[in-house]
């Protein structure tokens, strides 16, 4: 008898050939909405960084407006809430997305058989006009692929597609992405770019850094401006396949090695500290998964509505919390107060639910 293999539901033959993590916003570990943002950082969504030099603030959330009939459930959105009318010469704004190195071995950057490469997006914008992408590659010798694509209609979801095909350059020794857990790509969608950051359309621009086109919209000219993205897939090829949406579990889990959030929840049971004397004590998280490198760990406030410790069946005074032996697998916890009874366990309350006890980034 014939056996036939069946493939796992909503997955194709060719699985993970999207580049791109979370390239659905689907994940939004740090929240799902930050106001007041005037700084460069990751705030809402998974794997994309809001990057910023000018005299802008924005709302950055995880939207639920998407495309009609696409599958998707979240998209990026940036609202402006305080304008910046006039750009400067090295003022910029873009959402970015770093790619680990490591993953892109298989693209043959550096050698004659470089691949070819198709970027695809859904975006929607109140403003139209031009605007770009850059593909940053740092490693070697930098070079800045621009390409500028157009929103044609306001607030109307369209899809975008741009091919990067490698040029001589990118086939030379110093197109090569070194095999690291460093960046080997950054993703950028333009936004705004000042006269001294702009470089020429559908090329590896030299002259870096290169954040896009004359012809780019200052999209934070108003505070009626609103721009939402969600479907970001780069693949090898010369066309753009359909997004590959995977479980949530997975796209969960491919995130958590960027960064981790330790509970939200109220009793830390999972975390336990062994009581050296009355006012020492300490204990070992092992992270959900290993991280990318040694993260950086921050923690949340002590006291009353934040965390405080109980030991031997009382609340405990806790004067302080650090970090310590910090690996991409586990971190030491060192706990200070005082009254603990030596030799027994201790253990922590996050009273304030909504910030985690401490989170973990080895964000690139």
């Amino acid at each position: 008898m014939a056996i036939t293999k069946i493939p796992a539901a909503g997955f194709t033959g060719n699985n993970f050939r999207n580049i791109i993590i979370n390239g659905d916003m689907s994940i939004a570990q740090r929240g799902t909405s930050s106001s007041s943002v005037t700084d460069s950082g990751y705030y809402t969504i998974d794997r994309f960084k809001w990057n910023v030099s000018a005299s802008d603030t924005v709302t950055l959330s995880q939207s639920t407006d998407v495309p009609t009939g696409q599958g998707f459930t979240n998209s990026y959105k940036v609202d402006v809430t305080t304008a910046d009318s006039s750009i400067g010469a090295n003022e910029f704004a873009h959402i970015q997305h770093r790619i680990e190195a490591q993953n892109l071995q298989y693209l043959k950057y550096g050698t004659s058989s470089a691949e070819t490469l198709t970027l695809s997006f859904w975006v929607k914008s109140t403003k139209t006009g031009t605007y770009c992408i850059v593909l940053e590659k740092e490693d070697n010798t930098r070079y800045d692929y621009v390409a500028e694509y157009s929103i044609s209609s306001a607030s109307t979801w369209e899809k975008k597609t741009i091919t990067i095909a490698p040029d001589s350059n990118i086939k030379a020794a110093g197109g090569a992405i070194d095999n690291n857990n460093g960046e080997g790509f950054n993703l950028k969608f333009v936004l705004a770019t000042g006269s001294s950051r702009q470089g020429s359309n559908e090329t590896w621009n030299s002259s870096t850094p290169a954040d896009g086109t004359s012809n780019q919209v200052n999209f934070l000219d108003s505070t009626s401006n609103e721009f939402y993205i969600t479907g970001v897939q780069l693949e090898v090829g010369t066309s753009a396949s359909d997004f590959e949406f995977l479980p949530y579990d997975v796209n969960l889990d491919r995130c958590q090695r960027y960064y981790q959030a330790l509970s939200n929840g109220y009793r830390i049971t999972n975390l336990v500290f062994s009581c050296f004397g009355s006012t020492d004590a300490y204990g070992t998280h092992s992270f959900i998964k290993t991280m990318r490198t040694a993260p950086s760990i921050t923690f949340n406030s002590l006291g009353s509505g934040n965390i405080d410790a109980y030991n031997n069946g009382s609340q405990r005074s806790l004067s302080s919390i650090s970090a310590s032996n910090i690996s991409a697998d586990r971190v030491s916890i060192d706990l200070v107060g005082s009254g603990w009874s030596g030799g027994q366990a201790l253990h922590l309350n996050n009273d304030n639910t909504s910030v985690p006890l401490f989170t973990a980034s080895s964000e690139l």
